[in-house]
């Protein structure tokens, strides 16, 4: 079975900018070392993305990245969650 490394980026902050816990564009996240760095809310969103990532799904016609964002409405932080075939 085929491994995968998951990465999370912020890539846009939608609203004025500002999230209320301080993610900002560029900032990476790695799956799964970073997972209590995250806001819990957004985890909660981005988990069962990264479950399908992770097992070797794809979403929407791409194999290795997808963009969502946290449940935030009024300062949405959108993610780029990626993934990449981990060598043995």
């Amino acid at each position: 079975m085929t491994k995968y490394k998951v990465t999370i980026e912020v890539i846009d902050v939608l609203g004025d900018g500002k999230c209320s816990l301080g993610q900002k564009a560029g900032i990476i996240y790695n799956y799964p070392e970073d997972r209590g760095k995250m806001c819990p809310s957004a985890f909660y969103v981005l988990y069962p993305w990264i479950m399908v990532m992770l097992s070797g799904g794809s979403l929407w016609g791409s194999e290795d990245d997808m963009t969502t964002g946290c449940p935030d409405y009024e300062h949405q932080v959108v993610y780029k969650i990626s993934r990449k075939v981990v060598e043995e």
